[in-house]
């Protein structure tokens, strides 16, 4: 009895833990820290399970050796994998690590469903049967999503595939699937063959649900599948009245969710849009009707520009990520403050693959935060900017967004980077953007292009600024 108590308090003390980590990482001075005491919070967890979680089978409590072996062996080889994956990862490839480490969360809660049905089959209350349906169908879901989400932000699948009335069928396939999931948790079956088919439907829904959904809504799609992680992993602490679990599952899964309104809001989209909407699912590039011409301009001309300069913001975009440039647009800010130079970073809320990329790939190289200013805060700053420098951003830069009501991103609150003196834009090519759409701020005729890769011109950029 006394074990059921210290474990309780365990319990307390890692969900107050939990709690007290995200607070911590709502500011970037104190995120690292509050990572480390949520990863505590979650060691003491496991520990505590370990040492003092009874048996409710075994008439002495205990629990069989091979058991301990199996949860060791997992641990290890868990932690293994994730610290190896976390050193090497790129950060070009964190989206999709994020992707995927989601499903596996998915994953897990949706296997807890399928071992825990049977067990309450017979006698089983109609609401366990309930939480069980709710895990398996929301983290199977999960799962299916985020490895296609995975793929999508590999390369390995393209943008969009979008069959016809494909709204009406997901629709459809949906409130089948939650039909089937009711029928199931009312109804209790002997069988497992239900129960399996539930979880195969699900993963057929989960990949149907991401597969349509455009590239430039990921970022958003990311956020959604990790509340639903969360949602999972709740319903399988209300399972098995484990206090920690149902408190990790219930951040997780509000946060995901303020998290992907808060995006959705400053893409100026419900959030209904964009799950069944068209952005960014656009087969052929629509080209600009603005009807001007493109200019470019050289590195040298550009360290002209740039060094006799009072202020400039740099807006950083994927291709900066792609070219692992950050620690030269570093170099490059510090080179011109030394000048007397005002710089700043505009990041807009969607900017890169997923929530924060820019802000975690600067704080990478070490730009201080207070430089970062997000796009309510910097977008009056612009028409008292000399210079702006796109590297690597399209969408988030568009007038079409204000100028264009057929244009799929039409509403989109943008940076107003048009409003500066001069406008530099680096991009390797004349691609469209992750939208799918073509660029007007390309021929305002304040807009020069700095074609070629972004570390390569930026190195070349601060050697020219050095020679003068």
């Amino acid at each position: 009895m006394f074990e059921n108590y210290l474990l309780d308090i365990i319990y307390l003390v890692a969900s107050v833990t939990f709690v007290a980590g995200l607070k911590l990482l709502g500011n970037p001075d104190s995120a690292r820290k509050g990572n480390l005491i949520a990863a505590m919070g979650m060691t003491i967890a496991i520990a505590g399970t370990l040492l003092f979680y009874k048996n409710p089978e075994s008439s002495n409590g205990s629990i069989a050796p091979v058991i301990y072996i199996c949860i060791f062996s997992a641990i290890a080889l868990g932690s293994i994998i994730g610290w190896i994956s976390a050193k090497k990862v790129k950060m070009t490839s964190m989206p999709e690590m994020v992707s995927l480490f989601n499903g596996m969360g998915g994953a897990c809660a949706a296997l807890i469903s399928l071992l825990e049905y049977p067990h309450h089959i017979q006698g089983g209350h109609t609401l366990i049967l309930i939480t069980i349906m709710i895990g398996l169908v929301i983290g199977s879901v999960s799962f299916a999503g985020s490895m296609i989400a995975f793929a999508k932000l590999n390369g390995s699948l393209g943008s969009s595939y979008r069959l016809p009335s494909y709204n009406l069928i997901n629709n459809i396939f949906l409130a089948g699937l939650i039909g089937l999931a009711g029928y199931t948790a009312f109804i209790p079956q002997e069988s497992s063959i239900m129960v399996y088919t539930i979880f195969a439907l699900s993963l057929v829904y989960g990949i149907m649900f991401v597969l349509p959904i455009g590239g430039a809504d990921m970022p958003v799609v990311i956020s959604l599948l990790n509340s639903f992680t969360g949602l999972a992993a709740a319903s399988g602490g209300f399972l098995y009245h484990n206090q920690v679990m149902l408190t990790g599952g219930i951040l997780v899964g509000s946060a995901g969710t303020i998290l992907t309104l808060v995006m959705c809001k400053a893409m100026n989209r419900p959030l209904h849009q964009v799950i069944f909407g068209a952005f960014g699912a656009g087969n052929a590039v629509e080209k600009s009707s603005s009807g001007g011409t493109m200019k470019d301009i050289s590195v040298s001309d550009t360290a002209v520009l740039m060094n006799y300069s009072k202020k400039v913001i740099i807006v950083p975009g994927y291709g900066l990520a792609v070219a692992q440039a950050q620690h030269v647009v570093h170099e490059l800010e510090t080179l011109l403050e030394e000048r007397g130079v005002e710089v700043k970073y505009a990041i807009h809320p969607v900017a890169g693959r997923m929530p924060g990329h820019m802000n975690v790939l600067l704080a990478e190289s070490n730009v201080p935060y207070e430089k970062l200013a997000e796009m309510e805060e910097v977008n009056p700053e612009f028409a008292t900017t000399d210079v702006v420098l796109v590297v690597g951003a399209n969408d988030v830069v568009n007038p079409a967004a204000k100028n264009d009501p057929s244009s799929p991103i039409y509403g989109m609150p943008i940076l107003d980077v048009e409003n500066a003196h001069h406008i530099i834009i680096n991009k390797r090519s004349m691609n469209a953007g992750y939208a799918g759409i073509d660029n007007e701020l390309f021929y305002n005729p304040k807009s020069s292009m700095l074609f070629g890769d972004a570390k390569s011109v930026l190195t070349k950029l601060v050697s020219e600024l050095k020679s003068m």
